[in-house]
């Protein structure tokens, strides 16, 4: 999650890791047969230029349009380079019951990201890293780690930032280089109507063939539902709807996502955006 202010710190790769897990260590890993869809995420680039600098290549003008009025619903990209401080718990649920919630602190500034959840083993995981660097600190179950055990940790807490952050914050990086852009239609239902707007990518990512299509409301601008398809799979794509956009700070975030097929849900029980943070809530020992 940068050289220009405060956008994401260098560029992120896309991974895969599955929404709701009991495997939390950050990769790709089957959940059991009931719920085995894998979350596919999207290119979290920065460090260079904000998102919106340049019609990415390739990209439909109108598709283009649409998504800067993302932005400007979202409180405009002044006001989300304005925003130093994130702190949020991403949680899934599933079934009426939460299966796994990871609490984050992040200086969108200067990379400094704190987060705590579960190992495989549900072992409480807690990283203090440097996301520019990919260095810093963690425990496991409590203690201290070192070496190999160390470096594990830093990956696993890495992959969580890139997973839960691009869940809150996709519609901020709809402008990201390499992210192609394209009007898939409108969809209307009673008075309401939706622009689509396909989401492909070109040269970042570990699986280019994934695919994203937004639902942006025409009259609000903000997107009410997303769905993809992963690497290319001739699958019907996962919808889930995004509920619950309000203002924080000077910037808008929706803290709810809902499966409509079978009710699964991603949201962020915890969601502020502090206008100062100690240095202490970057630590191993601070209280998200």
């Amino acid at each position: 999650m940068p050289t220009q202010s405060p956008v994401f710190p260098a560029p992120v790769r896309r991974v895969h890791v599955p929404a709701a897990v009991s495997n939390t260590s950050g990769r790709a890993s089957a959940l059991a047969p009931a719920f085995a869809v894998l979350i596919s995420l999207g290119a979290l680039a920065g460090g260079a230029p904000p998102a919106v600098a340049g019609p990415p290549h390739g990209s439909d003008p109108k598709a283009v349009a649409i998504a800067d009025r993302v932005m400007e619903a979202l409180g405009g990209e002044a006001a989300w380079n304005a925003t130093r401080y994130l702190r949020f718990d991403f949680a899934v649920d599933r079934g009426g019951k939460t299966v796994m919630r990871r609490a984050h602190t992040w200086d969108k500034w200067t990379g400094r990201y704190r987060v705590e959840g579960k190992d495989e083993d549900g072992r409480d995981v807690v990283v203090a890293m440097d996301l520019d660097t990919k260095e810093g600190q963690a425990t496991v179950a409590g203690a201290p780690v070192a070496g190999e055990e160390l470096k594990k940790a830093l990956e696993a807490g890495y992959a969580w930032w890139v997973n839960d952050t691009y869940w809150l914050l996709m519609p901020y990086k709809m402008r990201d280089p390499g992210v192609v852009l394209a009007l898939a239609g409108t969809e209307k239902k009673g008075g309401d109507a939706w622009d689509k707007v396909l989401l492909t990518f070109e040269g970042v990512g570990l699986t280019p063939k994934d695919r994203y299509w937004v639902f942006v409301n025409a009259k609000t601008g903000l997107v009410d539902r997303w769905e993809f398809v992963l690497k290319g799979e001739k699958t019907p794509p996962v919808p889930f709807d995004w509920k619950g956009w309000r203002a924080y700070g000077r910037i808008q975030l929706a803290d709810d996502r809902v499966s409509p097929k079978d009710g699964t849900r991603i949201h962020f029980p915890v969601l502020e955006v502090p206008a100062a943070l100690s240095d202490e809530a970057f630590g191993l020992a601070a209280k998200p």
